[in-house]
């Protein structure tokens, strides 16, 4: 088997690669646009009012705190 007909078989593979996953990809938008569609038409897409979260939010952290922290472990570190 010469080169070129070593180059010509690796052409013919790449090709024939690039249109399995291509044609992978076209049936996978496909398939996600029919979800769409359907959880459109069963009303799934509308989200439920949330109630309030029961724990408060964390009060704001003493940034400086934690700078320095973070400073006394790296020098430790070294």
């Amino acid at each position: 088997m010469t080169i070129g007909e070593m180059l010509g078989q690796s052409g013919i593979l790449t090709v024939l690669g690039m249109c399995v996953v291509f044609t992978f990809l076209i049936i996978l938008i496909g398939c996600m646009n029919l979800l769409r569609i359907a959880v459109h038409a069963f009303k799934l897409d509308k989200e439920e009012p949330k109630a309030e979260a029961s724990a408060p939010v964390a009060s704001a952290v003493d940034q400086k705190a934690i700078v320095a922290a973070i400073a006394t472990a790296l020098h430790e570190k070294n």
